[in-house]
């Protein structure tokens, strides 16, 4: 993830790569492959000058942001902005163990970060200011598109954003493979699936009808459409979407749960 952030940053041009400095524990071949391929500053946590940064973006794992913190706790002061990709840690976790009135937002990109399309979900901790969250969701576009939602509502957007690109995956491993089986090339079935979806997402995000309203406008009575969508209800299509996301926003609970146990229990 933290790549992708980089590579987003980059390609957006909203930043220059002057700007950018990439840092980690030790890892120097990592380091030499992210400087050879940006042209960034990559240094040690060691090397860096904590004094000299505006924004800090922790992407470790979330195993190790304890030590993370008590190193952070002593560099850095409150009015420099820390921003979390960091899945399972709080805004007030990193609040209670960072220097009194930190600033922290918390942000949960998904994987279409890659290709600077991610649905990028900004939870802002009690001591932002409004032009800290308005600095952070500027860069959050640097990768997709950008939501300002209440950290509570963290766990449903993991279960709709977070997790939904594996569910449009999924659904179009079953087109692909009903399409090749009726004599379609593989290949080229892929591509019509994607294109059908990419066209419908487009469809709802600049048409001012609702998906429901869109679905209704091309669903003919007794037509293949009909057909279609009364096969995807009688085997469950739509409770199985809705079983999907709140499962998954579920989980996402519990693992939230789970890690703050277990950083408390490491302190």
């Amino acid at each position: 993830m933290a790549e992708a952030i980089i590579s987003g940053f980059i390609q957006s041009e909203k930043l220059a790569k002057e700007q950018i400095i990439t840092a980690n524990q030790c890892n120097q071949e990592r380091l030499s492959e992210l400087k050879n391929k940006y042209g960034i500053e990559a240094v040690t946590k060691d090397q860096l000058d904590y004094t000299t940064i505006d924004v800090f973006i922790l992407a470790m794992k979330p195993k190790d942001i304890d030590g993370v913190l008590e190193d952070l706790r002593d560099k850095i002061t409150a009015d420099q902005l820390l921003i979390s990709v960091l899945a399972g840690i709080s805004t007030s976790y990193m609040e209670e163990n960072l220097n009194d009135g930190q600033q922290v937002i918390r942000v949960m990109p998904n994987t279409s970060s890659m290709i600077q399309e991610s649905a990028t979900a900004i939870s802002p901790g009690r001591h932002v200011s409004m032009d800290q969250v308005l600095l952070a969701k500027e860069m959050m576009k640097c990768i997709g598109e950008a939501y300002l939602i209440d950290e509570d509502k963290m766990d449903i957007y993991t279960g709709i954003a977070g997790s939904g690109p594996a569910y449009f995956y999924n659904l179009m491993e079953h087109v692909e493979n009903v399409g090749h089986q009726a004599g379609l090339d593989r290949e080229l079935v892929r591509e019509i699936g994607a294109q059908t979806l990419f066209g419908a997402a487009k469809m709802i995000l600049e048409q001012e009808e609702t998906p429901k309203e869109l679905r209704e406008k091309i669903t003919s009575p007794n037509g293949t459409t009909a057909a279609g969508l009364d096969a995807l209800n009688a085997y469950g299509g739509g409770l199985a979407i809705i079983e999907a996301v709140k499962s998954a926003a579920s989980r996402s609970k519990e693992l939230s749960k789970e890690s703050e146990k277990q950083l408390v229990f490491q302190k």
